[in-house]
């Protein structure tokens, strides 16, 4: 955990970023060394950000893409599993492109309930329209 802080500070605008796309917190978080940014989803469901095939680069700059990944988190001690993932130059396309390869696969909860869901639904492309 010692480079949680540091980590968290440097790529704070990733942090908001994400935070602002999945309404909900994000955060840096450490994984057998490797740092990562993290979003907890419903349904035990995460998603993953690193800017290094590993995780996040001491040297934001030095990186040229940006992996993100869906993961089902496995409560019975089994190994979580991948459901969408993207690269990218920029984070939040690179997320974009990971929530449409999840939708397209098939992977997409459907709720009753809509409220926090992390992609727009129509009304919400309207009211943004209005809003111009």
């Amino acid at each position: 955990m010692p480079l949680t802080v540091k980590h968290s500070e440097t790529y704070n605008d990733a942090l908001i970023a994400l935070a602002a796309a999945t309404h909900r917190p994000a955060s840096v978080v450490n994984v057998a060394g490797d740092y990562s940014i993290r979003v907890d989803l419903e349904y035990n469901r995460y998603v993953v950000a690193t800017n290094t095939r590993l995780g996040l680069s001491d040297e934001p700059e030095s990186s040229d893409s940006w992996r993100v990944r869906f993961i089902q988190a496995n409560i019975t001690g089994e190994t979580d599993q991948l459901l969408a993932e993207a690269n990218h130059q920029w984070l939040i396309d690179a997320f974009d492109s990971a929530l449409e390869s999840l939708e397209s696969d098939g992977n997409k909860i459907v709720a009753d309930a809509h409220f926090g869901d992390i992609s727009p639904t129509s009304a919400d492309v309207h009211d943004l329209g209005d809003q111009a």
